[in-house]
């Protein structure tokens, strides 16, 4: 796995749509942001384009993120927002020279698709808070993404709960969003979870959706030899009039238990303030015990 040179001061930050629109007055907190640590931003030609719910055609938002790409003095891609938008130009992006000489890319939700099509082309990137989050995200939050774009130490110890699964694992963690994955799954960007560790949340998602995904990425086999799953924010899940049964910590534990292998519930990570950066497709130590959730960047 490549890891894309760490950010210094003076380097400078592209911001990009890749999928919802975002415009030039609501990036000011996220430049302000990067400033404070003493790096550039540039806003690339997407910010500020309105085609509907997208920051701009296709075409327009490929075309963006392709020149942050191929442009040497661009050090990392942070996109604007989340939403829809990304897997339909993901097929459209020549990463040919990006393979050659990577660059970080930044953000969650949505950006799992970029997440995910990176990591099958042997490249780290930083599962984190993008600047349509950041007015609302707690200044630790912010502190971890300062961390991982700077290369500083990432360790994680949080609380475990009594529905946490217990044991240890180490390998690459690698994930994002469930609904992502799952619509990933079968195409040239679907990841695979052999000796790794899975990360996956959600949001806004029927309890009976996240049960059908979690039985397709079993068949697919995501978990045959996964060894271990930390699950962040599932965030507004809904039941229909008639029950479900099951919330989603049913449903993960019950479809996980036969691989005997540690989950961590409710980890600060996903769709909620405690939004904490992760570096996806770095190696890790994992381990659940009576205590603690213990996530350890190496």
């Amino acid at each position: 796995m490549k890891i894309p040179p760490y950010l210094k001061k003076g380097d400078t930050v592209a911001i990009v749509c890749t999928a919802r629109k975002f415009f030039p007055e609501d990036a000011k907190p996220a430049i302000e942001l990067l400033e404070s640590w003493g790096l550039k931003v540039k806003l690339g030609k997407t910010i500020g384009l309105d085609s509907c719910q997208l920051g701009g055609t296709d075409q327009e938002r490929a075309a963006d993120f392709q020149e942050q790409l191929d442009n040497d003095n661009i050090k990392a891609i942070w996109c604007a927002r989340g939403g829809y938008g990304t897997v339909r130009i993901i097929d459209l992006i020549d990463f040919s020279k990006f393979k050659k000489n990577p660059k970080w890319i930044m953000g969650f939700s949505d950006v799992t698709v970029l997440h995910s099509h990176i990591h099958t082309l042997g490249v780290a990137t930083i599962h984190s808070i993008m600047p349509f989050t950041v007015p609302k995200a707690p200044e630790h939050v912010k502190q971890t993404f300062h961390d991982a774009i700077f290369g500083n130490k990432l360790v994680y110890q949080v609380p475990s709960k009594s529905i946490d699964i217990k044991g240890k694992a180490s390998g690459e963690i690698v994930g994002g969003n469930l609904s992502i994955l799952y619509s990933l799954l079968g195409s040239p960007s679907s990841i695979n979870t052999k000796n790794k560790i899975l990360f996956i949340e959600d949001l806004d998602e029927y309890l009976y959706h996240i049960d059908r995904m979690m039985y397709n990425l079993k068949r697919n086999g995501y978990f045959n030899e996964v060894k271990g799953i930390i699950v962040g924010s599932m965030t507004d899940m809904h039941d229909n009039e008639i029950p479900f049964g099951q919330n989603e910590v049913a449903i993960i534990t019950a479809i996980a238990k036969e691989y005997h292998i540690p989950i961590a519930f409710e980890f600060p990570a996903g769709h909620q303030k405690d939004n904490r950066s992760l570096v996806l497709g770095k190696q890790v130590d994992f381990e659940v015990n009576e205590k603690e959730i213990l996530l350890n960047f190496k």
